[in-house]
């Protein structure tokens, strides 16, 4: 167990690298990792699972206590991010399939690696698990709705359906991991350190199986789709960051909102287009690509922001 654990900090602190890693054995040996796109809401629910397991009813409490700038956070991701989406889709010359992976990114609540580049930033670790559980919270509603209000011109979009998936595959498995450490009180703490592992495997399943069964269209244009993917990531930090410091945020809190909000869930962007867009295979190569670069990405964003931090602060 003592070992497992190990592996899990250990793995934790080198995310960005092991997607990479894995991601690149998946082009490279495709057959060991195409069974896995077939099973990606499964591995996103275990990861959420996971991301419940570590969470206590008392974080619940940093929505009461910072109340505003969680709630500016909130309406920065959802409202800030599909227009950086639309934004991106109409100046980069992308595929029309990967447009809309591109606009489902955009719409979908704050990634899990967000809590981990907000402590890394020397951020408000408190409000950035607020700020996650609150969006994952309302995605089953949020991101569906979004997604249909501005994808709908461009293809077909089923509100109820994505509602009752996102539902599924976030919503239920966060509140029963949030329930089994409820029930399972003070005898948890040593296997929560566990549940890192629990979801970068996860990720590293869904990127890997995704990938390998588009190679060939990844050989084809995966250039551009990688362009826009990190250039919606440093325009999410970047806006975040802005709207958090024109709300004269203090440093802690504005690290937390920018990195909440230029963090998005990849790996639900990747399970949804494959449910509901299996009629255009390229929309999942964005939140495939997303999920390597955001981490890479994020974590040169939080060691800056942490080079920057005032003494006051530290």
């Amino acid at each position: 167990m003592f070992a497992l654990r190990r592996l899990s900090a250990v793995l934790s602190r080198h995310v960005g690298l092991v997607t990479i890693f894995f991601s690149i054995l998946a082009c490279c040996f495709p057959n060991y990792f195409r069974w896995a796109s077939a099973h990606s809401a499964l591995f996103l629910s275990i990861i959420m699972l996971g991301m419940g397991l570590t969470i206590k009813l008392e974080d619940f409490v940093v929505v009461f206590r910072h109340p505003k700038p969680l709630m500016i956070g909130f309406f920065a991701q959802f409202l800030g991010m599909p227009l950086l989406a639309l934004l991106i889709v109409s100046v980069l010359p992308l595929p029309p399939e990967a447009t809309l992976g591109i606009l489902l990114i955009g719409c979908c609540p704050g990634g899990t690696s967000s809590n981990v580049l907000t402590y890394m930033a020397g951020g408000d670790v408190a409000l950035s698990v607020g700020m996650t559980v609150f969006s994952t919270l309302a995605a089953p509603v949020v991101t569906p709705l979004l997604f249909y209000g501005i994808a709908d011109s461009w293809v077909s979009v089923s509100f109820g359906a994505m509602c009752l998936s996102t539902l599924k595959i976030v919503l239920l498995p966060v509140l029963g991991g949030i329930f089994i450490r409820r029930l399972a009180g003070s005898g948890f703490a040593g296997m929560a350190e566990l549940c890192p592992l629990i979801s970068i495997t996860g990720i590293v399943l869904i990127v890997g199986g995704i990938l390998a069964s588009n190679v060939d269209r990844l050989l084809e244009c995966g250039a551009i789709i990688a362009l826009a993917a990190a250039v919606q990531t440093c325009l999410g930090l970047l806006f975040g960051y802005g709207i958090a410091r024109l709300c004269r945020m203090s440093y802690a809190r504005s690290s937390a909102v920018s990195v909440e909000v230029g963090i998005q869930n990849s790996g639900l962007s990747v399970a949804l287009a494959a449910l509901h867009l299996s009629a255009y295979p390229l929309a999942v190569l964005p939140g495939v690509i997303n999920a390597s670069l955001q981490v890479i990405l994020g974590s040169v964003y939080a060691g800056l922001r942490r080079r920057m931090m005032p003494k006051s602060a530290q």
